[in-house]
């Protein structure tokens, strides 16, 4: 392995080893506390423009493999692991994860102490920084960060986001991943915003027995709107995605449209917080996230708590409760963690029902966006 250098914006200069693309990224550092899944999470593209911090501290050893892609690419910019293990052994694998970021340009990181880091981003918060495999000097390093964008700066959307639009038809797999499911009967139709989506969702959508057709980001909300009207569709859907919601303000103006109409909506993640921006609450930024396949999550309604995925830097506010009945709190912070509107059939969630990887305890959510349809 080559040496890499890491610089982040505190001023902290590490080495490491190398084990993914050699070149330079800035990013920023985030840790996922996910102890599997890590294919689903460096192809989701919510990782746009982030380097992930693994806790679980040995990765590679199950390998890469086509069907565990949640997009056609990995997006992240890098993920940084206490140990590499070249040297796969499962039954599905077709590669390993180092061939894998080299060929979709995202670095590997490893032989760092990712305690360290997790701890000092919970300490300090997610914050900025720069890796190379082609700087060694900590002075330069810290040039090229402060002369990059920041990521709350940049409209990853565009980048993640489907050019065409297509019909997605995948149901979701079955218990062992060999093959997909059979799909159901179509019960409703709907159109879903891609604004990043992970594969997974498509698959759970169209299990619940939506017909599902995936639309860009540059949507045009009065067409949506008269579709809804002449019943050629049911309803629209809003995805996960990356960065800041605030800088969206294309997309803000069109959610706000649908929002008028009174069209049925579902968001998850990003579409949450757009859904929240749209009506005038706007989102706050957390300290350093939520990330990982173990968050318990309260179901206001039953009581129950679920343990969730969560992919997140940004959050809804608590004011929002003024137009919506909060559905779902996170059980670690008490942020809101799913919301149902009071003079609309619109509803959200902040945590990811699909949960890949995760545990399925919050994929019943998918089923209550069909009765919401059939009762709009």
């Amino acid at each position: 392995m080559k040496p890499v250098w890491i610089y982040l914006e505190n001023g902290t200069f590490l080495e490491a080893s190398s084990f993914g693309a050699e070149t330079t990224l800035v990013g920023e550092i985030v840790f996922n506390t996910s102890m599997s899944g890590y294919q689903e999470i460096m192809s989701d593209p919510s990782y746009a423009g982030q380097f992930v911090t693994f806790t679980a501290p040995e990765i590679g050893n199950v390998g890469v493999n086509d069907e565990d892609m949640e997009s056609k690419a990995a997006h992240a910019k890098g993920m940084i692991v206490r140990q590499y293990q070249d040297r796969y052994s499962n039954f599905r694998a077709e590669d390993s994860l180092a061939n894998f970021l080299k060929k979709h340009n995202v670095m590997g990181i490893s032989d760092i102490d990712t305690r360290y880091l997790t701890k000092m981003l919970r300490s300090e918060g997610a914050m900025m920084m720069v890796a190379s495999t082609e700087i060694d000097d900590k002075e330069e390093l810290k040039k090229v960060l402060e002369t990059s964008p920041r990521i709350e700066e940049v409209n990853y959307i565009k980048e993640v986001s489907t050019k065409e639009a297509y019909v997605h038809k995948n149901g979701t797999y079955d218990a062992i991943g060999f093959k997909y499911n059979e799909a159901p009967e179509v019960q409703a139709k709907i159109v879903a915003i891609d604004f990043g989506v992970k594969r997974n969702i498509l698959n759970e959508l169209t299990q619940a027995g939506l017909e599902v057709e995936v639309v860009p980001n540059t949507f045009d909300a009065d067409e949506l709107i008269t579709r809804v009207k002449n019943k050629e569709i049911d309803g629209v859907f809003l995805s996960n995605g990356p960065g800041d919601p605030l800088v969206l303000k294309e997309e803000q103006a069109q959610i706000k449209k649908l929002i008028a109409a009174k069209v049925p909506m579902f968001g998850i993640c990003l579409g949450h917080q757009l859904l929240s921006i749209s009506h005038g609450y706007d989102t706050y930024k957390l300290k350093f996230g939520h990330h990982g396949g173990n968050h318990p999550v309260k179901n206001i309604k039953s009581g129950m708590v679920e343990i969730t995925a969560q992919n997140h830097n940004y959050n809804v506010p608590e004011n929002i409760t003024e137009i919506a009945e909060v559905t779902h709190t996170n059980l670690f912070d008490s942020t809101i963690e799913g919301l149902r509107y009071n003079d609309a059939p619109i509803f959200s969630v902040q945590h990811h029902p699909e949960s890949s990887p995760g545990p399925k305890e919050s994929r019943y959510i998918f089923g209550e966006f069909l009765s919401l349809l059939k009762q709009a």
